[in-house]
């Protein structure tokens, strides 16, 4: 509990003072009349006709995003029912069942919010970017999931999902997550792109030379470490109800967690676009989802650390299987957290330059 106050109390303080800096910054700018001001002036505002330029692989981007917020959403929901008592800590299986109904019911925002990401970046091919949509994400989770279960049938476990039940997943899948998610598309594109403050000059602007902390690895590498450090000690109890068959009880501090989480990766991500975009760097769309996506690359080391001084697992089967499903939670750890980052760094980015004048 300790440690939850404490990054509040940072979470809180760096809040402050971004606050504090934009506040500035904002009437600064807007006291500036004559363009000779203008154009002595640096930071942020320079790069107001670049900073809305869509992104390289605008699809691929839109659909992890459209993904991340579907997953966002069944989490949020689960941790509610769980902390309001319908999902016994007991029943290992309701929590499970919950999630993946949630997950198929959720396919109508995940197709939206892809679709409309997609157009918002001047995406044309909404065929592909519905089908990516619907079948990328889970179809990656469920090839590597088949590939753990087939592992188990051959050796026998009678922890291997029946193969029945791998079908009825894929009626699920096929029959109400991607139609919901076509639907959720077809309501994304009749939609008008979302509208930006500024508009974006034809020519490209050319970013100067970055320090170390303002290049984009440093500041995607660090822009993980706040948030990991928020969840690290529920971590352990996660992990040790997962693979040392103990009860998790604390939702409503798991619940409580995943809410300090959702601000500091915002927090973070919003704190290094800032600095880039005054360092004149307006490539913040795959960094933002980077940022705060690369929390879940220190939960990854944290999963080995946990494997080799917590678990007595032997053998190359129960290793497999260990980082098998080990990857499959990291993976949409990472899409989640990233689209929290998104989204956070987009509401940001938007903000700021609709209340600075800009001619």
């Amino acid at each position: 509990m300790n440690s939850l106050v404490i990054v509040v109390f940072l979470s809180g303080m760096v809040a402050m003072i971004m606050l504090r800096t934009l506040h500035k910054d904002i009437a600064r700018y807007n006291q500036m009349d004559s363009m000779e001001d203008a154009q002595e002036e640096f930071g942020w505002k320079l790069v107001h006709g670049d900073v809305f330029r869509p992104p390289r692989k605008g699809m691929f981007l839109a659909v992890l995003v459209g993904n991340g917020t579907q997953l966002f959403f069944m989490t949020l929901i689960t941790l509610v029912f769980a902390c309001l008592g319908f999902l016994s800590p007991a029943n290992r299986g309701a929590l499970m069942t919950c999630a993946l109904v949630l997950y198929v019911c959720l396919g109508t925002p995940a197709g939206y919010v892809s679709a409309r990401m997609y157009k918002t970046f001047g995406g044309e091919k909404w065929k592909s970017n519905v089908i990516l949509t619907a079948f990328f994400c889970p179809g990656l989770v469920f090839a590597v999931f088949f590939l753990l279960n087939l592992v188990l049938w051959a050796k026998g476990s009678s922890a291997a999902i029946p193969f029945t039940t791998l079908i009825a997943l894929l009626a699920l899948w096929f029959g109400i997550s991607v139609p919901l998610t076509f639907v959720g598309a077809y309501f994304g594109f009749r939609k008008r792109p979302i509208e930006h403050p500024t508009r974006t000059n034809q020519i490209p602007r050319q970013i100067p030379e970055q320090s170390l902390y303002t290049r984009p690895l440093p500041g995607i590498i660090m822009g993980g470490v706040l948030p990991f450090g928020c969840i690290f000690i529920q971590l352990f109890f996660i992990l040790n109800s997962i693979w040392s068959h103990q009860t998790y009880y604390m939702f409503g501090f798991l619940f409580l967690v995943f809410i300090i989480l959702i601000i500091t990766c915002s927090e973070a991500t919003i704190l290094l676009c800032y600095f880039h975009l005054c360092a004149e760097d307006y490539h913040w769309w795959w960094r933002s989802f980077l940022t705060s996506g690369f929390t879940a690359i220190y939960f990854f080391f944290y999963c080995i650390h946990f494997f080799f001084t917590k678990l007595e697992m032997s053998g190359f089967t129960n290793t497999f299987l260990y980082f098998g499903y080990t990857g499959i939670i990291v993976f949409l750890f990472f899409i989640t957290t990233g689209s929290i980052g998104f989204f956070a760094c987009f509401w940001f980015v938007s903000k700021i330059y609709s209340v600075v004048k800009v001619d």
